[in-house]
C-alpha cells in the first residue's frame, strides 16, 4: 500500500547545533578555568593576601549564579528545529474536526473594546467551515458594555464574513483591511468590489462608532447591577435568534461571563479559561481549542488548516497537546527599546524548545486538544469517580464520553434549558472539592498558568510543536511603555519564581517524566528571575564597592588570568550578537537586549521574586493585574523615537538610579586616583577589570543617565527620585565602605 503524502515536516538546524555546541563547550571549559582562580584564593596562605574574603566570596557567588543561569539557557541551543507544514494536502471540509475558539477579556477600562471585537470578528472570518467554527468570548469583568459590543461586533460579522469569502480576503480583521495602505490578496477586479468594500467600510465606521458610544455610556453611568469582582453569571448566544433564510451561515459566537464573588477565589484567567472549557463543552464540545488573547487577532486566516496539518496527520503521533505560534506584534517600531515583541524567545529560544520535545504553552495563539486538559473516558467509567473530579453536573460528565455530540445547534428548542445547565458550570463555587485547577484543565498554582500547565502536560506524556511560518498567524499589540513592561514582567518573573521554590520545581518534578535537555528548558523559565536578579545586583554593587575602596577583584590587566574573563566576556557577547544577526535583527537590536535584560534583572525580577517570598511568608497575596493596552499617543511617540518613557513608579526607577549613581562614583575616584597618584602601585592594572566593568554598565544603560541628567521632559526621571536614590547610593558607599574596611 503506497505510504500517505505527509502534511507536515520539520528540518533540523545542524549548522545552528555545530555552532552551538562548539560554542558551549568552548564557554564551559573557560568558566572552568574561572571557577578555579576563585577558588584558588580560599586556599591561599592568609599572609599573601590583602583582599577581604567577603566580598571575593559574594562576587563569585554572584558568578557562579549567572554561570548556572547560562548553562540552564544551553538546553535551548542543542537542537533547534524549524516546521514547514502543507494545508493543501487536508482531507475535506468535511472530514475536518470542530474548533471552539476562546478569547478572554478582563478590564474595558485597559483592553479597548474596539481591539477586543476586531479580534472577535478575525476569528470569525477564519478560513474554515462555519458550522465547525465557534467562538467563545469570556467577559470577566461582567461589563454590560462588552456584551452589547459583542451583540454589535455579531451584526457586523453576518456581512464582513461573506464579504471576506466571496473576495478571497487574507487579511480577517477589519480595523487593518481598512486603515492599511497595501494591498489584500483576493478578487478586487471590477466595480461590483469597489461598491461593496465602500459599503462594507461604511458598516465599519457605524460599528465603531456604535462601541465607543456603549462604551462611553456605560464608563458615564457605571454598570448598576453589578461589579467586576462582584456579579452573576452571564450566558448569551448571540446568533440564536437569527432565522433569515437567505443569510449565509457564520460562526456560533457566545458570550460568557461566570459568576464572581468577593468570597471566592477566581485564579485569574486560569478560573475563566476553565469556565470556558465546561460552558463550551456543553454547547459544542469541539475536540480542539484556539486560545487568543482579546487583543490578538487572526493576522492569517489559514491559521487553523495549518495546525490541523498536525493533528489531521495519520503519521503524526496522537499524544501532540498542542499546536503553538509565536507572539508577534502590529506595533513593533524598528527600535524596540523594551524588547516588547520578546524576540529573543520567541525567534532563538522556542525552536530549541520543540526540538526536545515542545515548548510550552506560551499564554495566547495556540491550538490545544481538549483532551489533553480534561482527559479522555468511555462510558463504563464510574460516574462518582468523574464527579469527583469534574463536579455534580451530569451533562458536563456526558460530554467527557466518546462520540457525545451536543445538542444546541442542531435544536434550537432546548437551546433555553442547554443554557441553564451550562450556567451552573459558570458558577463560582461549581469547582469546590473538584479536581479544576489541580489536575484538571487549566492549572491554578501560580499567575502564569500557561507555563505551569504546559509543564503539567509534558510531564504526563504529551508533546507540543512550534510552527512559525513567514506570514505572522496572529498579531497584537504589545505594550510599549517602561511601566506596563515592568508591570508585566514582574507578574511573569512572580509566576515563575512561585513554580521555582515550590514541590513542583523543574529540577525535583521534571527529570523523570521528560527529558533531561527539556526539564532543562523548564528550570531555566522557573529560576531565569532568581539567578539573574541575584547576579546582577552582585556585579552592580560588588566590584564597585571594592573599586571605591581600592581592592582588586580580578587579576591585573597583564596577567595571564586576566585573559579568562576577557574571553568569557566576548564569548557571550559574540554569541548573542551572532543570534541577534542571523535572526534579522541589528546591532541596536542587540544593544536594546543587553539593556533591557539589565534593567530588568534589576527591577522585575527582583520585585516578582520578592512578591513570591512574602507570599510564602504569608505577608502578601499573589495578585494579578491586567497588562494595559489603552494607547497613549504621547507614549507611542516617544517608543517610535527610541527614547525612554521614565513616567513609572519610584518602586522600578529608584533601583536603576542608585546603581548608576554607585557606578558613577566608583568609576569617577578610581579616574581620578589613576590620574593625581600617578597610577600608584600600578593601580590601573589591578583595577582595570573593575573600571571597565562600571564603564560598561553607564554606557549600556546611558539612557538612565540622559533620563535623569540631561532631559527635561515630563518623561525623564524626576528629581526628587535622583535625590532619593543620591541617598540610597550614598548608604550604600559608606555602609559598603565601613564593612570593608
Amino acid at each position: 500500500m503506497e505510504k500517505s503524502v505527509p502534511l507536515h515536516v520539520y528540518h533540523v538546524n545542524k549548522t545552528s547545533i555545530i555552532i552551538n555546541r562548539a560554542h558551549a563547550f568552548l564557554h564551559s571549559i573557560a568558566l572552568l578555568f574561572l571557577i578555579h582562580y576563585r577558588l584558588s584564593f580560599f586556599f591561599q596562605h592568609p599572609k599573601n593576601t590583602t583582599i577581604p574574603t567577603l566580598p571575593w566570596l559574594l562576587i563569585f557567588v554572584s558568578e557562579l549564579l549567572l554561570s548556572l543561569a547560562w548553562l540552564f539557557t544551553q538546553s535551548y541551543r542543542w537542537r533547534p528545529v524549524t516546521r514547514t507544514v502543507f494545508p493543501e494536502r487536508l482531507p475535506a471540509d468535511d472530514k475536518l474536526p470542530a474548533i471552539d475558539v476562546f478569547i478572554c477579556t478582563a478590564d474595558p477600562n485597559k483592553e479597548p473594546t474596539v481591539e477586543v471585537m476586531n479580534t472577535v470578528i478575525s476569528a470569525m472570518a477564519l478560513d474554515y467551515p462555519p458550522e465547525k467554527l465557534h467562538v467563545y468570548v469570556s467577559d470577566d469583568a461582567g461589563s454590560d458594555a462588552t456584551l452589547r459590543c459583542t451583540k454589535e461586533a455579531w451584526n457586523f460579522a453576518r456581512y464582513w464574513v461573506p464579504f471576506c469569502r466571496k473576495y478571497d480576503l487574507v487579511t480577517a480583521c477589519p480595523d487593518v483591511y481598512f486603515s492599511s495602505s497595501e494591498v489584500d490578496s483576493g478578487n478586487f477586479e471590477g466595480s461590483e468590489f469597489k461598491a461593496a468594500r465602500t459599503k462594507m467600510e461604511e458598516k465599519y465606521e457605524v460599528l465603531k462608532q456604535e462601541i465607543r458610544r456603549i462604551v462611553q455610556q456605560h464608563s458615564t453611568t457605571g454598570d448598576a447591577l453589578h461589579s467586576a469582582r462582584n456579579h452573576p453569571s452571564t450566558l448569551e448566544v448571540i446568533n440564536e435568534h437569527s432565522k433569515e433564510e437567505d443569510e449565509v451561515k457564520i460562526p456560533l459566537l457566545v458570550y460568557v461571563s461566570r459568576e464572581k464573588r468577593p468570597s471566592h477565589n477566581h485564579n485569574f484567567k486560569a478560573g475563566a479559561l476553565n469556565v470556558l472549557l465546561r460552558v463550551s463543552a456543553i454547547i459544542s464540545n469541539s475536540p480542539y481549542i484556539l486560545m487568543l488573547d482579546c487583543d490578538m487577532y487572526c493576522n492569517d486566516p489559514t491559521s487553523i488548516r495549518q495546525a490541523m496539518c498536525y493533528y489531521c496527520d495519520p503519521q503524526t503521533p496522537s499524544s501532540i497537546a498542542f499546536v503553538q505560534f509565536p507572539q508577534t506584534f502590529r506595533n513593533i517600531c524598528q527600535d524596540d527599546i523594551y524588547d516588547s515583541q520578546i524576540r529573543h524567545l520567541f525567534k532563538i529560544l522556542w525552536h530549541g524548545f520543540d526540538g526536545v520535545g515542545g515548548p510550552t504553552i506560551s499564554g495566547s495563539n495556540l491550538y490545544i486538544k481538549r483532551e489533553a486538559l480534561l482527559g479522555s473516558f468511555s462510558k463504563q467509567q464510574e460516574l462518582m469517580a468523574l464527579k469527583r473530579s469534574f463536579g455534580p453536573s451530569n451533562d458536563f460528565i456526558k460530554t467527557l464520553v466518546e462520540e457525545y455530540k451536543p445538542g444546541f445547534i442542531n435544536d434550537g428548542e432546548s437551546s433555553r434549558m442547554l443554557l441553564e445547565k451550562a450556567n451552573v458550570l459558570a458558577s463560582c463555587s461549581y469547582e469546590h472539592q473538584t479536581s479544576w485547577g489541580s489536575t484538571v484543565g487549566f492549572l491554578y498554582f501560580c499567575v502564569v498558568e500557561d507555563y505551569f500547565t504546559g509543564f503539567s502536560l509534558h510531564r504526563k506524556g504529551w508533546k507540543s510543536v512550534y510552527l512559525y511560518p513567514k506570514k505572522p498567524q496572529f498579531l497584537g499589540t504589545a505594550t510599549t511603555n517602561f511601566n506596563e513592561v515592568s508591570i508585566q514582567w514582574t507578574r511573569w518573573a512572580s509566576g515563575l519564581t512561585s513554580v521555582a521554590i515550590s514541590k513542583f520545581c523543574p529540577l525535583i518534578y521534571g527529570p523523570l517524566k521528560m527529558s533531561w535537555v527539556q526539564f532543562m528548558c523548564y528550570s531555566e523559565l522557573a529560576f531565569m528571575p532568581l539567578l539573574n536578579c541575584l547576579s546582577l545586583w552582585g556585579f552592580a554593587f560588588i566590584p564597585q564597592l571594592c573599586l571605591f575602596n581600592d581592592i582588586p577583584l580580578y587579576p591585573k590587566v597583564w596577567d595571564s588570568s586576566f585573559n579568562i574573563f576577557f574571553i568569557i566576556f566576548v564569548s557571550a557577547i559574540l554569541k548573542s550578537l551572532y543570534e541577534v544577526v542571523t535572526t534579522e535583527g541589528q546591532v541596536r537590536t542587540w544593544r536594546n537586549d543587553w539593556r533591557i535584560w539589565m534593567m530588568r534583572s534589576i527591577t522585575s525580577y527582583f520585585y516578582g521574586s520578592l512578591d513570591v517570598v512574602l507570599n510564602k511568608l504569608g505577608m502578601k497575596e499573589a495578585s494579578f493585574l491586567p497588562t494595559n493596552k489603552v494607547i497613549d499617543d504621547e507614549q507611542v511617540k516617544l517608543y517610535e523615537m527610541g527614547i525612554f518613557d521614565f513616567r513609572t513608579a519610584t518602586t522600578f526607577l529608584a533601583p536603576l538610579v542608585t546603581v548608576i549613581l554607585v557606578n558613577i562614583a566608583a568609576f569617577v575616584r578610581a579616574l581620578v586616583v589613576n590620574v593625581v597618584d600617578n597610577d600608584r602601585d600600578g593601580y590601573w592594572e589591578k583595577m582595570f577589570g573593575q573600571m571597565f566593568l562600571s564603564f560598561y554598565i553607564l554606557v549600556s544603560n546611558y539612557a538612565v543617565i540622559e533620563g535623569m541628567i540631561i532631559r527635561r521632559d515630563k518623561a525623564s526621571i524626576p528629581l526628587y527620585v535622583t535625590l532619593l536614590s543620591g541617598v540610597f547610593s550614598l548608604c550604600i558607599l559608606l555602609i559598603g565602605s565601613a564593612i570593608l574596611s
